[in-house]
């Protein structure tokens, strides 16, 4: 282990978490688990470069925000992800151009999405986070990984531990189908209503998954939002591996509009996803295999 991490590691376990904002009281650890990484985000300013990269510019999905570093700070122990209704001119732009990312002119939002890619990655164990998020249109936060290795988007595999957008919260699970595109989703999502508070949106919230070599579970304070069977999970390809006994990295970000986010054009700006902490805990028994099992 690297010596930088395994001196985060041990002032994590040694020092008491911070108590702001208020803790939301969550089932505990199983036994067996161990924290192995955890940002507490509680130096100020930059976030830590030791465990965060960025995306740039016109990404996925055909959203509205230009992703940017800046928009990502940390204050009062918090990661602080800005999303901002400005205008930043696309380097990029072709007019006409077929690419979605180089026929706009310009982005009229700003945000940002960091990724722990070629920092981090972790094959099993309990992925944790503690944040608030916004539930207004246009608005799709989200906590997410993606696997690792050639294969391309989807037989590499995403996890959406946490997405928000148009009033639901989806856990979601992706591999690969039989040609390049689409995957096979197993979904679900849940309509903020079944919270019966509506000042859900102003309090923070715990979402965890739970990845062992039989499943992966996700769960959003303590209740189980989704199930997935590793048994299923085999890509339907002619190499039909399963990316879900593969590393996979984490992104944390908050995207606006685009093909799932909705219409942001009577939000308030700007909006602002919190994040506490973000921990993975795991068990020495759930080693990832040498082979490609089934």
């Amino acid at each position: 282990m690297h010596k930088r991490i395994a001196a985060a590691i041990t002032v994590a376990l040694l020092t008491p978490f911070h108590t702001h904002p208020a803790p939301t009281t969550q089932p505990a650890i199983p036994p067996g688990y161990k924290l192995v990484w955890a940002d507490e985000f509680d130096t100020p300013g930059r976030p830590n470069p030791d465990n965060w990269n960025y995306e740039r510019g016109f990404v996925r999905n055909r959203e509205l925000q230009w992703y940017q570093p800046q928009n990502a700070f940390v204050k009062d122990g918090l990661l602080v992800i800005e999303a901002r209704r400005e205008s930043k001119p696309n380097p990029n732009f072709v007019e006409n151009h077929r690419d979605w990312r180089r026929n706009r002119p310009a982005a009229q939002y700003t945000s940002a999405s960091l990724k722990t890619r070629d920092k981090h990655s972790w094959t099993y164990g309990i992925f944790e986070m503690r944040a608030k998020i916004i539930a207004k249109p246009g608005l799709w936060p989200a906590y997410w990984t993606i696997g690792e290795g050639p294969q391309g988007w989807p037989h590499c595999g995403e996890i959406d531990i946490m997405e928000y957008y148009r009033g639901h919260i989806l856990a979601n699970v992706a591999w690969g189908s039989e040609n390049r595109y689409p995957p096979i989703w197993d979904s679900t999502r849940t309509p903020m209503a079944h919270f019966n508070d509506p000042h859900w949106d102003q309090k923070y919230h715990v979402w965890r998954m739970e990845w062992t070599p039989d499943h992966i579970k996700l769960y959003l304070d303590g209740e189980l939002l989704n199930t997935t069977l590793l048994k299923d999970t085999v890509n339907r390809d002619t190499q039909a591996r399963n990316p879900f006994r593969n590393p996979h990295h984490i992104i944390l970000n908050l995207a606006i509009g685009g093909d799932n986010g909705g219409d942001p054009s009577n939000t308030p700006f700007p909006s602002q996803y919190l994040i506490d902490y973000v921990r993975v805990y795991q068990n020495p028994k759930h080693t990832a295999p040498t082979t490609q099992p089934r």
